[in-house]
């Protein structure tokens, strides 16, 4: 419980730190007449980017894919800011909706959908099957956090539990892209196959994603039965 505490501070002391430093670019938003449910559009439209990125290293597999690898993480990663700007764009420019609520939700499914089947396909595509595998795994537990959550909600109940949530997630995926495509590229001579640094952390969001999912399911059985 003592670490769960101190991930969770942990976790809102570094998205505060991300808040100050996102605020002018999110005022500057406001000013100029940007809606946070254009901010969400782009965001999208950076992770599909991102992911299409990843389509073209894996349609040419007589191509080292590492350097387009790279460029993937770092755009998936600007974008991921944008879900955050989004909502501080909602918030503090009195913008918040329904609509705009849901609108982000729905476009965050798709944003980490099309990043994790760009990765499985350029994978697929690199003769990387059982790591194909392994991220579709971290694909199905990344939709079903989110669903049984909104199958909660929509019970009545708020379920938030559990520790790889979509922020953890999206970071983890875009450094992990950032990191193999950069070592790969930059250094000689590695003693291991550099796909294994985007390969392990989608096994660890596959274990955990999945975990995150049958607990909350367990916390939901054990409030309907109250």
């Amino acid at each position: 419980m003592e670490i769960k505490k101190q991930a969770k501070k942990m976790r809102d002391a570094l998205q505060q730190f991300i808040y100050k430093v996102i605020d002018p670019l999110v005022h500057g938003m406001i000013k100029i007449g940007i809606t946070p449910n254009m901010v969400t559009t782009i965001g999208f439209l950076g992770n599909l980017a991102g992911a299409c990125i990843l389509i073209y290293a894996g349609a040419h597999p007589d191509e080292t894919p590492y350097r387009l690898i790279a460029w993937a993480g770092g755009v998936i990663l600007v974008s991921s800011l944008f879900d955050m700007m989004d909502g501080q764009v909602a918030r503090i420019g009195k913008m918040a909706s329904t609509f705009g609520a849901m609108y982000d939700s729905v476009l965050d499914r798709y944003s980490e959908l099309v990043t994790l089947g760009g990765i499985c396909f350029c994978l697929i595509g690199h003769g990387y099957l059982a790591g194909a595998v392994i991220t579709f795994a971290a694909l199905i537990g990344s939709l079903m956090v989110s669903y049984v959550r909104a199958r909660a909600e929509g019970l009545g109940l708020e379920c938030k539990i559990g520790f790889m949530q979509r922020p953890e997630r999206v970071v983890l995926t875009s450094v992990a892209l950032l990191v193999c495509g950069i070592t790969a590229t930059c250094a000689r001579g590695l003693s291991f196959d550099a796909m294994l640094i985007l390969i392990i952390p989608m096994a660890f969001i596959a274990v955990f994603a999945n975990i995150t999912a049958l607990a909350r399911i367990e916390y939901s059985r054990r409030q309907l039965i109250k």
